[in-house]
């Protein structure tokens, strides 16, 4: 099961900054950026300038390329680095005023394992509650109630190496609730796992987001997962590019994607272009022609009778409209799934935004 997807949720395509952080929001930053010296004196700018605002309570992914600025961002937001320049509030506590305040109130997923595989999944969480100082019977309760929380209580006796890597996952999950934290931060939750142990860690996240309101803050390469969000960001080059409900952005994006399989024919492309109207982006590839068009269906029937009025067969045809893959590209001129790390090439959004 996926989180819940919030549609009615308010808010264009690139959601406007209230004049302040405050505490209406779990998360609220103001011109936050963060650069780093480099070898030969020059400045490495890895976020610049971050104008975000996260709603309590909600789901909020958290997309860009490798390299865009995420994982720093992150690192920003739980008071683990101080930003070179800006302002930010966690859970209604300044970053800079209060960072130990900020980092009792975040709890951190992160996409490697932080679990002793020698130790039993009781054993792992209760040496992590000690760390947050927690006296050895509250560790023991909190341990427990976290087990029990992600569906583990059977396992609380067997070493981690046992575990499969849906249960690690769920442990590690368990692990960052310990202290009840207010936001959660998770760095690609879900990489690795297959589809069903995927849902598993989505249905403990949505019954902890709603039975206690925690705030999910998520990175993913899944489009899946952020489709299903309340809302999302994309960072490119440690610059927000857009913010907002996923619905919104993909309507921002505007005309259907049609495909039309005809082969690899250059004239198939010029009656295409001749049918549609100017500056219509259209590309060809070795199967066909893309092109973007408003009511895409519509379209369909009368560019196969043009291409048919000159002998060219359609062996397929299909309209589809935008995807949060087509968002990612528009914002980041590269796709999602080719993205993700160690990821093999992919087919992207057609060039000229086809």
């Amino acid at each position: 099961m996926q989180p819940h997807a919030r549609d009615d949720a308010p808010g264009p395509a690139t959601a406007a900054a209230p004049s302040d952080p405050g505490t209406a929001y779990a998360i609220s930053t103001r011109g936050l950026a963060k650069s780093y010296p480099g070898p030969d004196g020059t400045a490495t700018h890895a976020v610049r300038g971050l104008d975000l605002d996260v709603h309590q309570g909600e789901t909020f992914a958290f997309l860009g390329p490798n390299g865009a600025g995420k994982s720093t961002t992150i690192a920003l937001l739980c008071a683990l680095t101080r930003p070179t320049a800006g302002r930010a509030t966690v859970a209604g506590t300044d970053v800079l005023g209060r960072p130990d305040r900020v980092r009792r109130q975040v709890g951190m997923l992160f996409q490697h394992s932080a679990l002793d595989m020698d130790l039993t999944a009781e054993q792992n969480l209760h040496i992590h509650a000690r760390l947050y100082g927690m006296g050895r019977r509250h560790a023991r309760r909190r341990a427990t109630e976290a087990l029990e929380a992600v569906a583990l209580a059977g396992r609380r006796r067997s070493p981690v190496r046992t575990l499969s890597g849906g249960m690690r996952r769920r442990l590690e999950l368990a692990r960052g609730l310990l202290h009840e934290p207010r936001i959660l931060f998770l760095d690609e939750p879900t990489t690795g796992l297959d589809p069903h142990a995927r849902a598993q860690v989505w249905e403990h996240l949505r019954t902890l987001r709603d039975r206690q309101g925690t705030t999910l803050f998520v990175t993913t390469h899944y489009l899946g997962e952020a489709e299903n969000c309340d809302r999302l960001a994309i960072i490119d080059g440690g610059r927000l590019v857009a913010q907002g409900t996923p619905r919104a952005l993909k309507a921002a994006i505007g005309d259907d994607r049609v495909v039309l399989r005809t082969g690899d024919d250059p004239a198939a492309r010029e009656i295409v272009r001749g049918a549609v109207p100017p500056r219509t982006p259209t590309t060809l590839d070795g199967e066909g022609i893309a092109l973007r068009v408003p009511d895409g269906g519509s379209w369909i029937p009368r560019l196969c009778a043009a291409l048919a009025d000159h002998g060219i067969p359609v062996h397929a045809a299909s309209a589809t409209p935008p995807t949060l893959d087509d968002v990612f590209f528009h914002h980041t001129g590269r796709s999602i799934r080719g993205a993700r790390p160690g990821a093999h090439a992919t087919t992207t959004p057609a060039e000229g935004g086809a």
